[in-house]
């Protein structure tokens, strides 16, 4: 089996898996919509929530990603052994450096929480607070998470990474379920808590399968380890940088009516879905073929794994950002509206959705494109982008919050990010040379012609369905479900037509198949 081929089954496996853990996800953000509704107190959780998820994902994704091509150095000069003595050090490191943030961060969490939501005042900045200070010791976890993560994706293992979200949305779904009633916002947080913890129930099993034995080794001169933390510096400003797009969004938004966060919360959390999917999927497939191409210093065929990760971006984020467009009001309601969730409740997530998804193909490209300068040991420009991207959106916020409320919020994220990826994919360029830039061309129009009509066949089936049936939540599901499977279908047909190479190779191999039998 080829490389390309055992990319592919991984890559499916993986948006399988991931598919199945972002279904859990909707019904814990579907039950919080609906216990919580969508004021006062739900702005608060997510306020608290993101100050606290800043730090967890900062060192999750700076060291997984970091960690991958330093641990392919480690297996060609020390081998299998080396990779788990330095992973274990990483580990008990992490865990010394979670500790210490954990400490700054309660007792700065009055003033974090005071930068991430001017807007709070009296009993909401308190509760904002509380909450924060009850979810800090998930930052203990996010450090080993992402030792564990950069570990097992060296391996070509990425079951654990996919499937990962299962343990964790199921504590959600039970709390939601049984207790929430009892233990209100509050329980909510710690629910978060125990949620994170739980993602070890799925890594340490594939860990240990993957030859992973923990020593108590404790060595901070490790120059393996050093390397990481050297290249997880530049990281960690990309990604915190990066995140306060969405922290400068909902500070902007606590000035505005009750309910903006968590409309744009609800709005970004659907967009989300199609990255979270597919386009994860894909990257992190992708991200340890890169680094081995890059590290043997086979530049054209890290170049080539690019370009079909690319294509393969293009085709499912063009058609999705159509589908949301045009199918933005029923996805809402469908996802949300119940319980303490309300029709104005739709109206506003529906917006947010709608301006967000505007930016899914440029955040995909970029996804994409960084962990390209990851793998050639370059985090600092990535860095600088965001850098850049933050200054541009904050001003962009600042203009369009005037005549779109929340919505020139979501709106200004997708402009600036679609312009942080135009520069840091010719960045590339300049560093690498030609990146066939008019094969995306063409890839691109390709799809826009086919979503252009897979629009007009999905809305005209959901209408149609709409008015037969009814619009109650079931038939609207229905109706929803027929207007993207119709959609799908056209668009599949159409790309088939337009003899785009990705679809009819995938195309042809299931025509061969059936034959067969």
């Amino acid at each position: 089996m080829t490389t390309a081929n055992k990319a592919a089954k991984s890559a499916l496996m993986i948006s399988i898996l991931t598919l199945g853990s972002k279904f859990l996800g909707f019904i814990r953000e579907m039950l919080i919509a609906a216990k919580f509704g969508s004021g006062m107190e739900t702005d608060t959780f997510f306020v608290a929530l993101t100050a606290t998820s800043l730090i967890t994902t900062l060192l999750t994704t700076a060291i997984s990603t970091t960690f991958v091509p330093v641990l392919t150095d480690i297996e060609e000069f020390e081998g299998k052994e080396g990779k788990i003595k330095h992973t274990s050090n990483m580990i008990n490191i992490t865990l010394a450096v979670a500790a210490v943030l954990i400490a700054i961060a309660w007792f700065f969490a009055p003033l974090i929480i005071r930068l991430t939501a001017k807007g709070f005042e009296g009993e909401q900045f308190d509760l904002a607070v509380k909450l924060m200070r009850i979810g800090l010791p998930m930052i203990l976890f996010s450090g080993v998470i992402g030792s564990f993560t950069g570990f097992l994706h060296s391996e070509r293992r990425h079951i654990s990474s996919a499937a990962i979200g299962f343990p964790m949305n199921i504590v959600y779904i039970v709390f939601l379920l049984v207790f929430s009633t009892k233990y209100g916002i509050t329980g909510l947080m710690v629910a978060s808590v125990i949620a994170t913890a739980s993602q070890f129930l799925i890594q340490v099993p594939e860990a240990k399968r993957a030859g992973f034995k923990y020593s108590p080794i404790f060595d901070p001169k490790d120059i393996y380890v050093r390397r990481v933390l050297q290249l997880s510096i530049p990281v960690l400003i990309g990604v915190a940088i990066n995140d306060l797009n969405a922290i400068v969004n909902r500070t902007m938004a606590s000035d505005l009516v009750d309910g903006s966060i968590s409309a744009l919360n609800y709005g970004n959390k659907l967009n989300a879905l199609v990255q979270g999917v597919f386009i994860v999927a894909i990257t992190t497939v992708i991200f340890p073929i890169l680094a081995k191409e890059a590290n043997q210093g086979r530049i054209d065929r890290m170049k080539k794994v690019m370009g079909e990760g690319i294509n393969l971006v293009l085709l499912i984020t063009i058609p999705a950002t159509v589908g949301i467009i045009v199918l933005a009001q029923p996805i809402v309601e469908v996802a949300f509206e119940r319980g303490e969730f309300t029709a104005a409740d739709t109206i506003m997530t529906k917006q947010a959705l709608i301006f967000y998804s505007l930016g899914l193909v440029a955040m995909g490209m970029r996804l994409l494109i960084t962990r390209v300068y990851y793998s050639l040991h370059n985090t600092r420009t990535p860095m600088i982008n965001g850098a850049l991207s933050v200054g541009f959106n904050i001003l962009l916020n600042l203009i369009l919050i005037r005549y779109m409320a929340h919505a020139g919020l979501a709106f200004a994220t997708s402009i600036s990010v679609t312009v942080a990826t135009l520069i840091l994919f010719y960045g590339l360029k300049k560093r690498i040379g030609s990146l066939g830039t008019l094969g995306y061309v063409k890839t691109g129009v390709k799809s826009m012609a086919a979503s252009a009509l897979m629009g007009v066949v999905a809305y005209l089936v959901y209408n149609g369905l709409h008015a037969i049936l009814g619009s109650s939540t079931i038939f609207n599901l229905i109706a929803l479900v027929a207007a993207v499977a119709a959609g799908s279908l056209v668009y599949l047909v159409l790309c088939y037509l337009f003899k785009i190479d990705q679809v009819r190779n995938v195309t042809d191999k299931v025509l061969q198949r059936l034959k067969r039998k």
